[in-house]
């Protein structure tokens, strides 16, 4: 694929154009989008800005014309406004007064410009062994730095950044990190993807009786207690789902199982679920618009959790279960029968859950957060 090419598909590519897109746009296959895509991780090539003080393929092309007309080094120099040992020193390297020629000349000062620096992973073995195993647990590169942060903060050699791990991943010609590692991140992807806003709101039905976020405690807005939650389904194959309640604060999960999304399906068991929670995680609970809540003012008699619902087409509004949600793609993917994993496999995916660090907790899980949390 000529240069030209590449630099229209990587241009395509950070647009978020799709590889099918760019692969009719091109005139070439999916497969050879893919494999220049992958030959770099997804991750777009920086481009190359060449310093002022650098020769240029036109002073390199002057060179080579003055050469030719039997022209002095120095007063070569003088027509491109370069001092007269620079010229000398880029003769002398590639070939000579008489082998000198502009266009290879420039193609070795490109790939010696290259020079790429190792990763902190090629040379530092402990760091990556234990990168390497922590990818192995599901822990995210970020989740990874802010550990070694906390663990090593005395030892320079445990730094490494996030997008450091990111590329070593994604970039399997490094052989750095076990390619099947892709699969233990979140997203599963072999290689780096665009964010693209694929969020889509919908107005299903009115509720009655519903309070609005705007009525939700203070406290709630603020994270400053425990006992805000925040709700949702998330849904399968073959008409299956699960409910989950996520703490504001702590970002403690809880997950239950049910039968079906039918409000006398859902108030039931989420009754049963606040049953078994930790007291001081119950106090509000925030849904959006969907119709299995419609019993709520049941839910709130039941159990005393005041109910309040995000506006319509408005995901933003309860991010924090937005985000678990994401979370919990990576063990149950979209297209999974939810039916299949009983309620005891769904408190341990929320232990494992509740026990990995978080970005915003700084770095601390959400049970140690509750626990620490009087």
């Amino acid at each position: 694929m000529p240069e030209a090419m590449k630099e229209d598909l990587w241009r395509r590519w950070r647009a978020g154009d799709s590889i099918s897109v760019i692969s009719r746009a091109l005139g070439k296959p999916p497969g050879s989008v893919f494999t220049v895509l992958k030959y770099h991780g997804g991750i777009a090539p920086a481009e190359r800005v060449r310093r002022a003080d650098r020769l240029t393929a036109e002073d390199r092309e002057s060179i080579s014309r003055g050469l030719e007309a039997g022209a002095s080094l120095r007063s070569i120099a003088v027509s491109i406004g370069r001092p007269a040992s620079t010229v000398s020193r880029e003769v002398a390297r590639n070939g000579g007064l008489v082998k000198y020629r502009a266009f290879a000349a420039e193609q070795r000062a490109q790939e010696q410009g290259r020079r790429p620096k190792p990763s902190a992973l090629q040379v530092n073995p402990l760091l990556r062994q234990l990168v390497v195993e922590l990818l192995s647990n599901e822990w995210s590169p970020e989740q990874i730095v802010g550990h070694l942060r906390l663990v090593h903060a005395d030892n320079p050699l445990m730094r490494i950044s996030h997008e450091s791990i990111y590329r070593a991943i994604y970039t399997t010609r490094w052989k750095v990190v076990p390619r099947e590692l892709c699969s233990k991140l979140r997203t599963g992807r072999p290689i780096r993807k665009n964010k693209r806003n694929t969020v889509k709101g919908q107005w299903r039905s009115q509720i009655i009786g519903a309070r609005p976020i705007d009525e939700r405690p203070a406290a709630a807005d603020e994270r400053a207690e425990l006992g805000h939650l925040e709700g949702d389904l998330i849904v399968g194959a073959k008409n299956s789902q699960v409910a989950t309640l996520v703490d504001r604060r702590s970002r403690h999960l809880t997950m239950v199982a049910l039968p079906s999304r039918h409000s006398t399906t859902v108030i039931p068991a989420l009754q049963q679920a606040f049953a078994l929670m930790d007291d001081r995680l119950l106090s509000t609970l925030t849904w959006d618009r969907g119709m299995e809540l419609a019993g709520h003012r049941l839910l709130t008699q039941g159990t005393g959790v005041e109910v309040f619902f995000a506006a319509p087409r408005s995901p933003w509004q309860r991010g924090t279960n937005e985000n678990t949600n994401k979370l919990i793609r990576q063990y149950l993917p979209k297209g999974t029968d939810l039916s299949l994993h009983s309620q005891a496999d769904l408190d341990a995916l929320a232990a494992r859950l509740n026990n990995r660090p978080r970005k915003c907790l700084g770095y601390r899980t959400p049970a140690e957060c509750v626990a620490l949390t009087a």
